[in-house]
């Protein structure tokens, strides 16, 4: 094996819900203090927002000095995004940025004694003016809305979905605290089911906290910077897809399943990346979602020599476990491993 060099209406009705996505708007008059009044104002240029972003802030009165030197734009909404992490104890410093991405970027940081773990991995998503999300509209579809502390939101509560809906402020935090709670929760049962995924530590408004993959020197490269022989290509295989059956077994398909997400290190593998996560029962294209995750997955692996026939393996695990009743669904899973070879197929 050799290795790539490397480079991730706010209206009074909301009162009693926008309590648990944002505690600015719990009191009625700060809420109206900060309605637009008057006379119109010309929207900011990028620039002038992104200075604004810069200026100095409360939280840079607090004595959070990191070894990893963020530039000017980035500090502020970074500090702000993981401050919780290091006032719970969780953190003790940020060494180095190791993924940078559209939506979200990824730190090593210093996890406190305790833990059980030298580093710990923040993702922490850019501010929402700046993302460049993709449409994800179709992961979403059969989801709840999940709030702040993972709990479902009461899918009867008409006045969020209106909110959601017109595009509110309030509705658009509501939209991201549930994307990224999702996320978040996914990792907690997969991690508990035995997955290939990072050990789900803490969550935030705007970043999450999780196992770090990699070393002091470097994180582990995606398998998309990797070139393996024909021998570990064919046993990781069928570890990946031993992942992919998993994830069925508790009802999710990873949505974005690529040789980009998911990490090599030590001849194992590590799935990442969960915000498209998509529901196999309640979504109408989660066939199409998983057929494309394990096509994608069958190309890779088919460069060493490891082939499989994705459409059969495809079409297996969605009558075992999407179509089949729920007695069947709930069949042991280390049995069915034992005794059937994915990459076989």
């Amino acid at each position: 094996m050799s290795t790539k060099r490397q480079m991730w209406g706010d209206d009074s009705e909301y009162d009693e819900f926008a309590a648990q996505y944002d505690p600015l708007r719990n009191d009625r008059q700060t809420r109206r203090a900060r309605k637009q009044k008057g006379n119109h104002t010309a929207k900011k240029s990028q620039t002038e927002i992104l200075q604004a972003i810069a200026e100095p802030t409360a939280l840079e009165s607090d004595t959070f000095a990191t070894s990893y030197k963020p530039s000017r734009y980035e500090s502020t909404w970074l500090l702000q995004s993981l401050k919780p992490f290091l006032q719970q104890e969780y953190i003790s410093d940020v060494v180095a940025q190791v993924r940078g991405g559209k939506e979200a970027s990824v730190y090593r940081c210093a996890a406190r004694q305790g833990l059980g773990l030298d580093w710990l991995a923040a993702k922490v998503y850019r501010p929402r003016m700046f993302r460049q999300l993709r449409n994800d509209k179709m992961y979403r579809e059969g989801r709840t809305y999940l709030t702040a502390d993972g709990h479902v939101q009461r899918e009867n509560e008409e006045r969020v979905i209106r909110a959601i809906g017109k595009k509110t402020e309030f509705g658009r935090q509501v939209e991201h605290t549930s994307w990224l709670m999702h996320e978040f929760t996914t990792l907690q049962r997969l991690y508990a089911a035995g997955a290939a995924v990072p050990r789900p530590v803490a969550a935030a408004e705007n970043a999450l906290l999780m196992g770090y993959i990699g070393d002091d020197l470097a994180a582990a490269p995606a398998l998309s910077d990797v070139v393996l022989h024909a021998a570990e290509a064919k046993r990781l295989l069928h570890e990946t897809l031993r992942n992919v059956e998993l994830m069925l077994s508790i009802g999710v398909i990873h949505g974005d399943l690529s040789a980009y997400n998911i990490l090599y290190l030590n001849g194992e593998i590590t799935l990442i990346d969960f915000p498209q996560v998509t529901d196999s029962h309640r979504n109408t294209q989660a066939r199409f979602i998983l057929e494309r995750d394990i096509e994608r997955v069958c190309a890779y692996f088919a460069k060493y020599g490891a082939a499989a026939n994705a459409q059969a393996i495809s079409q297996r695990l969605w009558k075992r476990y999407v179509e089949p009743s729920p007695e069947i669904q709930a069949a042991d899973l280390s049995r069915l491993l034992e005794t059937d070879d994915p990459s076989e197929e």
